[in-house]
């Protein structure tokens, strides 16, 4: 039977102030695009290229930070990975080439994932009772949308009277004194049954991609990487320029939101708020019906949102509209598909197993930003690209429904 555990604990709050701050800096590097590329010259595909280096750094550095810390414990990891994201942060205000800039953010990449879902999900998960672990697992993911909330916006307001270089050194620091937090996270075990101890990592991890569910699984996690990563990258810059006026003298303008710049910084915070409600009823609805069919269709409705948002005329309202019901589904798939692994390959090294999964996702963040900018420069425009994100979306829609959801015989 398992022990009465609380909801929230010390590893759960922890959890969720990391994986804020982490996600508050990470959502902001598309405020970063125009500023940089206007001081250097540059075309847009060059920082769009090193925030999709970040992105895939993240996805090598996620299995890899999540091993590491089942070998050398969770804390330990976590804080190898605030310094890490911090010395990117660091080095990157310095770059003045843009090679500079996409090697440093090999180290931001792996910062990222240091201190982010890989290392922090598998730690809630095993804190978390049976019964509880799918909503704590939304919350810690909620958690990220609450750091989108407030970080692009708060680049955009910093950027207004400091320079980007001083602006990733404040974001430096902010890492790094979060983890003042660090020693109230104290990490249980993993619980895990007799097969589990019994066989090694590489044992179970090599069982496990053999298995054709697995592999829907990873194929399917790449479209949503793709999606959010060319959102967070390219939106603001997408909005600053396509999107029609603000009006004087309507709510948007009585609010403060005069230029179409200030409101991309805040279709990126109207993301992130419609995500905590959309993320925490995932979770909810994950703990009472089939996961591979609520992911099939959260996959489906970005599609048809998506769609429809690029066929419309770009207004300030239907950019809100847009950020709303994007930002309901926006990391809704994350404790769902991390909750999936967990049911059908237990506890033990379920880390290691996301982590892997979540490699998928972020091949699909690099091949979305560096696209967006790509085909920024050829064409003038983000149409070819986003309509390349309708389309992997219908694939992930598609791709999870022959998963075999049932519960592994290695599942604790």
């Amino acid at each position: 039977m398992d022990r009465k555990i609380p909801l929230f604990t010390p590893v759960l709050i922890v959890g969720c102030i990391i994986i804020l701050v982490n996600f508050a800096i990470r959502a902001s590097f598309g405020m970063f695009q125009i500023p940089i590329a206007q001081e250097f010259g540059w075309l847009r595909a060059e920082f769009s290229l090193a925030i999709a280096i970040q992105n895939l750094a993240w996805g090598f550095g996620q299995p890899l930070f999540a091993a590491l810390a089942e070998k050398i414990g969770d804390r330990k990891a976590i804080v190898l990975g605030a310094m890490t994201y911090a010395a990117g942060l660091v080095l990157s205000s310095f770059a003045v080439t843009p090679q500079a800039h996409q090697l440093y953010e090999v180290l931001v990449g792996f910062g990222i994932a240091g201190t982010g879902f890989g290392v922090i999900l598998a730690v809630v998960g095993r804190a978390s009772s049976n019964e509880n672990r799918s909503m704590s697992l939304a919350i810690a993911t909620a958690a990220g949308s609450a750091g989108q909330i407030f970080g692009a916006p708060v680049a955009e307001w910093l950027l207004g009277f400091l320079s980007w270089q001083n602006v990733f050194l404040i974001f430096a620091a902010a890492i790094i004194l979060v983890m003042a937090f660090l020693p109230l996270m104290r990490s249980p075990k993993p619980t895990a049954s007799r097969s589990e101890v019994e066989e090694s990592m590489g044992r179970i991890v090599s069982r496990t991609l053999r298995d054709p569910s697995y592999a829907m699984i990873f194929l399917g996690f790449f479209s949503c990487g793709y999606q959010l990563a060319f959102i967070t990258a390219h939106f603001p810059a997408f909005v600053t320029e396509m999107c029609g006026p603000i009006l004087p003298g309507g709510a948007l303008h009585s609010l403060g939101i005069t230029s179409t710049s200030a409101l991309g910084a805040v279709s990126i915070a109207v993301i992130g708020s419609a995500n905590i409600a959309g993320t925490l009823l995932a979770g909810w609805l994950g703990n009472r019906y089939s996961k591979k069919y609520l992911l099939a269709t959260i996959y489906a409705l970005r599609t048809v949102v998506g769609a429809a948002f690029i066929l419309t005329p770009i207004t300030p309202v239907t950019v809100l509209i847009f950020s709303v019901a994007m930002g309901s589904l926006w990391l809704a798939t994350v404790p769902l598909t991390s909750a999936l692994i967990a049911q059908l390959y237990g506890l033990r090294y379920m880390g290691t197993l996301y982590g892997i999964v979540f490699f998928s996702h972020q091949l699909g963040s690099f091949m979305g930003v560096w696209l967006g900018g790509r085909m920024y420069d050829l064409y003038g425009n983000y149409t070819t690209v986003w309509w390349i994100g309708v389309g992997v979306g219908a694939f992930s829609a598609l791709v999870h429904l022959p998963v075999q959801e049932k519960r592994s015989p290695l599942a604790a």
